[in-house]
């Protein structure tokens, strides 16, 4: 093939024909992609580089006329291939309940970080519906990982700048009321009440305070999930209410949130005697003693019920769980074997999200430098 004149990107091949090359974007790798043309003149070349070139243009027209909401639903598409039925489920009501009344309609080539930063401020400072406030910073956050997730396909998919590459996510604070936990002598009051008043719900909340279940995993379990002998539970099912598009809603079993919670979890002894007290046929959930379970929303109704009984700080069931958690590290627990019983992928996620030092346990480790040399 003879090369092309300086600045050209047509050729005479070898068997006299004439090629042509048009860039008409980029690869993964972020090389050129090209587009070939041949003809056995010229000029011929010349006018079908120029139908390419034309063609380029409408498409890029055409591609920057996009707004986020045909993006956003691209990326949906292609996540229902992979995920769950709960996480589309999650996406879909992001996106149809935050960001599409924000942006749904804007070109996606407007969006700038300065708009992303300003939205994430003002849904932490007023984004709830009945304008009683802000949502809470874990709610942000899905928000901002579903806006970042749909700016990275677009830049994948489009070559789009991503305007949220280096947006922070707003960080949830150990004190905060999302991470709360109960103290040491809300524990012994919420024990004692749980204890003299034994049904199947009570002994369920002292079973989560006592293993560190997550509600969907909680009522998802059956009886035949308890090895009353070797006192553990296998975890390997979660409940969860699912929201359609067409507005139904279903209550769905599936499998845990990851691969590492399916688990088997460690009963204390005395938890152990009170739930089997309870125990009934292998195929009946503990919660409700039939075939049918009890759905997470009323459990956690249930939940704060009980603590305005024991007169406790209002708090989410999820609390349970985190106050399990510091309840081990006071009792010295190794790291990583608290991480492989609360069902996490990672040591750090145990240690930053769910472990509460108390003023307690603090003073104690600090009064050990007063036998130091």
């Amino acid at each position: 093939m003879l090369m092309a004149k300086r600045g050209s990107n047509i050729y005479k091949r070898k068997d006299g024909r004439f090629e042509g090359r048009v860039s008409v974007g980029y690869k993964e790798n972020g090389k050129t992609k090209y587009r070939y043309v041949y003809g056995h003149s010229l000029a011929e070349v010349k006018e079908k580089m120029a139908q390419v070139y034309s063609g380029k243009n409408t498409q890029e027209q055409s591609k920057n006329k996009m707004i986020v909401r045909d993006i956003a639903e691209q990326w949906l598409a292609e996540k229902k291939l992979t995920v769950k039925a709960a996480s589309y489920t999650s996406y879909r009501n992001l996106l149809n309940n935050h960001i599409y009344p924000e942006f749904g309609g804007i070109r996606y080539t407007a969006l700038t970080k300065q708009m992303l930063n300003r939205y994430m401020s003002e849904l932490l400072v007023s984004g709830r519906e009945d304008g009683s406030g802000g949502l809470s910073v874990k709610t942000v956050r899905d928000v901002i990982v579903v806006l970042k997730s749909v700016c990275s396909y677009a830049h994948n998919e489009y070559n789009f700048s991503n305007p949220a590459e280096n947006i922070k996510l707003p960080r949830i604070e150990k004190n905060s009321d999302e991470q709360a936990v109960l103290d040491k002598y809300e524990r012994i009051r919420l024990k004692q009440y749980l204890m003299y008043n034994p049904d199947r719900t009570n002994i369920g909340i002292l079973l989560c305070l006592y293993t560190g279940l997550r509600i969907g995993e909680l009522c998802a379990l059956k009886w035949q999930d308890i090895d009353s002998q070797n006192e553990q539970i296998s975890v390997t099912k979660t409940i969860q209410r699912i929201s359609y598009d067409d507005g139904t809603t279903e209550i769905v079993v599936g499998s845990p949130k990851s691969v590492t919670s399916v688990r088997d979890v460690p009963i204390p002894e005395f938890v152990c005697k009170e739930l089997i007290k309870f125990k009934g046929s292998a195929h009946s959930y503990i919660l409700s003693g039939y075939g049918t379970p009890v759905e997470p929303r009323t459990m956690q109704n249930r939940f704060k019920s009980v603590l305005k009984k024991c007169e406790i700080r209002d708090m989410n069931f999820h609390s349970l769980r985190h106050t399990y958690a510091t309840m081990c590290v006071e009792k010295g627990f190794d790291p990583k074997a608290l991480s492989e019983l609360l069902g996490h992928a990672d040591v750090s996620i145990t240690m930053n999200r769910y472990v509460h030092s108390s003023a307690e346990i603090k003073r104690k480790y600090v009064s050990r430098l007063n036998f130091s040399a």
